[in-house]
């Protein structure tokens, strides 16, 4: 009876322990992810790779015409829009000082003439002079004295015609410059075009001593501009002579007008230390719907593919977190890829991984799957498989949200993307 109570006892406790244990298994097996995976389908459609930049439109020639002298001004013959001709009278300056500026130098160059007369006499007279001396010289009529002032007379006559031909030089010269003062009063245009600023009006004093006063600028057709953007330095590697580009302005912001670029200059501008460079577009206007000064948003296209697979930039973002990577394995006991967690996708990027090859996760039955693929372009939005296992329609991750938080997670900060283009 004693023996049949002890195998009853530990038959039971025997029971018991089998019982925890099966209990335990099926909890163990039972247990679902606490977390709700939202996803993104790959597709296959068209990406076009963007840069986007800002700029200033202008005339291919702008011309700012100013004056020579000072003065004042008398008379404007031109107003803002005007159509002006090459040569064409702009704009007069009150000329009577200068014209008395012209009067004295004329009278100058007259006395100077005169002088320039009066000294050949002379120089005429002193070579009659030594001749005459020198016969009675030779005679010995007169002293040696008599004959050496003679030729000195003769040689100061000769200096003084050469001094009276340099007076007249310069009093040339004088009257040269009065006349070119006095021309300058009339602003003429040098180049065909429009009139798109006057700064001045009739009776405004304008002051040349230091550097010639703007009083016009004249663009030369406003049906062939120009878009000059300022494009980062980080962008700039990407653009190449003759590539399109596309752009809106303000004033008419459903219109798109599209033009090339013709040059990208060398040198740098730096602004709150952030370097760019100047690419300038050559635009068609026609219509002259676009105007000096607009502020032109400007795309380029670089790269456009069409019927490529593509996945959601989100989900090359996504990260799992810490939960499902455990000790460097995901919750289904899968030893975790290059770039999947945080630390190891900072590794990667930080590595020898070049920076094409992301990792992204797969929604497998609720435990993520990381596959590693290698990307081509991306919009911004998204990004080309040139490749890896992904095939059109398969549930890529894009975020986790936790049942028993109210907060998302990635799993860590976003990793950099390098595709991404402003």
């Amino acid at each position: 009876m004693r023996i049949n109570k002890k195998v009853v006892w530990i038959a039971g406790i025997a029971a018991l322990l089998i019982g925890a244990v099966v209990l335990f298994l099926a909890l163990k097996g039972g247990k679902k992810s606490d977390f709700h995976f939202e996803t993104a389908a790959v597709d296959r459609g068209p990406i076009i790779a963007k840069v986007t930049a800002s700029g200033t439109l202008s005339a291919l020639v702008d011309v700012l015409v100013g004056s020579q002298v000072s003065g004042t001004l008398k008379e404007i013959l031109v107003d803002f829009n005007s159509s002006v001709k090459k040569g064409e009278l702009l704009a007069r300056i009150d000329p009577q000082l200068f014209q008395a500026a012209l009067d004295q130098v004329k009278a100058n160059f007259t006395a100077a003439q005169g002088d320039l007369t009066s000294s050949k006499v002379k120089a005429l007279d002193a070579e009659r002079q030594l001749k005459r001396a020198q016969d009675l010289a030779g005679k010995n009529l007169i002293a040696q004295a008599d004959l050496d002032t003679a030729q000195a007379n003769a040689d100061m006559a000769r200096a003084g015609v050469d001094s009276a031909k340099g007076k007249l030089e310069q009093a040339r010269a004088a009257l040269h410059q009065a006349e070119v003062n006095l021309a300058y009063t009339n602003i003429y245009s040098p180049i065909n075009g429009v009139v798109i600023s006057r700064n001045v009006d009739v009776g405004q004093t304008v002051a040349a001593s230091l550097q010639a006063p703007t009083l016009f600028e004249i663009a030369e057709d406003l049906r062939k501009m120009q878009v000059n953007t300022s494009v980062g330095e980080a962008d700039i590697g990407k653009l190449q002579p003759g590539m399109k580009a596309i752009f809106t302005v303000d004033a008419y912001p459903v219109e798109k007008f599209s033009g090339a670029i013709r040059q990208i200059r060398n040198a740098p501008q730096t602004v709150q230390n952030v370097v760019t460079y100047v690419a300038v577009i050559d635009v068609e206007n026609p219509a002259l719907k676009l105007k000096p000064g607009m502020t032109a948003n400007v795309t380029f296209i670089v790269a456009q593919k069409d019927g490529i697979l593509r996945v959601p930039n989100a989900a090359l973002r996504f990260h799992p977190p810490s939960e499902l990577i455990a000790g460097g394995k995901n919750g289904n006991g899968v030893k975790s890829q290059p770039g999947s967690g945080a630390k190891n996708g900072e590794k990667a990027v930080a590595g020898d991984v070049p920076r094409d090859h992301r990792t992204v996760w797969v929604d497998n039955g609720g435990t993520p799957r990381p596959i590693p693929i290698k990307t081509g372009i991306t919009d911004g939005s998204l990004t080309e498989i040139v490749e890896g296992e992904l095939k059109e329609g398969d549930k890529l991750i894009t975020d986790a949200t936790s049942s028993t938080s109210t907060t998302k997670s990635t799993g860590g900060p976003p990793a950099p993307n390098p595709f991404r283009m402003r």
